[in-house]
């Protein structure tokens, strides 16, 4: 139960925590500003071409100390000086989770001080209120997010830091997870969405066809590009068993822009028709140079006032969960020992 206290935010420091999937991130924040923000990543996924849980919840465990204890180092602030820690809750992978929240709660209790939780989705979106300094420009309301990721691909309207409403998301696999699954039926290691991006910037993207979706109102579905991409490998090798290697970059391209176009026609549809000045993408996948690129080619077109993260804050990291959990803070709220980490958790 979230129980809500008035609070004074004149200058507050705070500690947050993100452990939803592989990436052991803290971070120690003043208000909006970021002092420190620290990943530990977990390569030892990659021998299996994907993120394995329970390796993932043993190498949190293995990290969150350590981590924790660099982040304070390099923000020069002692914990005795922190006002509440901030602790992703969810949506993620359980184990991960546990570890994050059951560290995030043992410091909170030793520190007697309040514990506020955040949506992992939720902070993707508001990494964009992240100040680098106290002129920083930070979007205005109303502002439509694309957040694309390896397990969510939505576009989200914003009336406030709090008032938050999907009106369009996947129906099946996400943008990311494309990326992904691509990349592996290419043989490429994991993780594959940024390899794809590197190769496709060697390739070209009009070389390829393949199938899009035709999906209603402002949802999205990459299942079948997938199957269509894997249908049209296999026939390919079978006539050049090096047909892969010898196209590789071609492939990428072709596959990224199909993927990407996907992407922007959905979203400014969505603009078009709410009529919406501020536009911003989120998530891992928005650090993707064809995404960004054709994003932001768009919004100049329009006119519009487009926010792109910095790349530090596209992929999962504890800053944005700490510019999540401040606006919490601010509304009044506070997170239950008793609550238990979500794995699924809408917005």
């Amino acid at each position: 139960m979230t129980v809500k206290q008035v609070v004074s935010t004149k200058e507050v420091y705070y500690l947050a925590i993100e452990s939803s999937c592989d990436d052991t991130s803290v971070s120690v924040m003043k208000n909006e500003m970021v002092l420190s923000n620290v990943i530990a990543r977990q390569d030892i996924h990659e021998e299996f071409g994907g993120v394995v849980p329970e390796l993932a919840s043993r190498e949190h465990q293995k990290n969150i100390v350590p981590v924790t204890e660099v982040a304070l180092k390099r923000a020069g602030i002692d914990k005795s000086e922190l006002s509440f820690i901030a602790y992703t809750r969810g949506p993620g992978l359980l184990g991960s989770l546990h570890v994050g929240s059951s560290f995030a709660k043992s410091l909170s209790l030793a520190l007697e001080i309040p514990l506020i939780e955040s949506h992992h989705m939720q902070a993707h979106v508001l990494a964009h209120f992240i100040k680098e300094n106290e002129n920083s420009e930070v979007p205005e309301f109303p502002l439509l997010c694309l957040t694309v990721s390896g397990g969510h691909t939505q576009i989200v309207l914003l009336n406030s830091h709090s008032d938050f409403k999907v009106i369009g998301q996947t129906i099946d696999d996400a943008a990311g997870e494309a990326f992904d699954k691509a990349a592996k039926i290419m043989g490429l290691p994991y993780p594959g969405g940024p390899l794809i991006d590197k190769l496709a910037s060697e390739g070209d993207p009009n070389r390829f066809n393949f199938s899009e979706p035709r999906i209603e109102a402002y949802d999205f579905s990459f299942s079948g590009l997938k199957t269509s991409f894997l249908y049209f490998l296999q026939k390919e090798i079978k006539l050049d068993e090096t047909f892969v290697e010898k196209n590789k970059a071609d492939l990428c391209a072709s596959l990224q822009r199909v993927i990407v176009k996907i992407l922007m026609d959905k979203f400014y549809k969505a603009v078009d028709e709410l009529g919406v000045k501020n536009v911003a993408i989120a998530g891992g996948v928005s650090a993707n140079s064809g995404l960004r690129k054709a994003f932001q080619v768009e919004a100049e077109i329009r006119g519009l006032k487009s926010f792109i993260p910095d790349f530090q804050y596209c992929t999962d990291n504890a800053a944005m969960i700490g510019i999540s959990a401040w606006y919490n803070y601010k509304n009044g709220e506070r997170g239950s020992f008793s609550a238990s980490p979500k794995a699924r958790w809408s917005l």
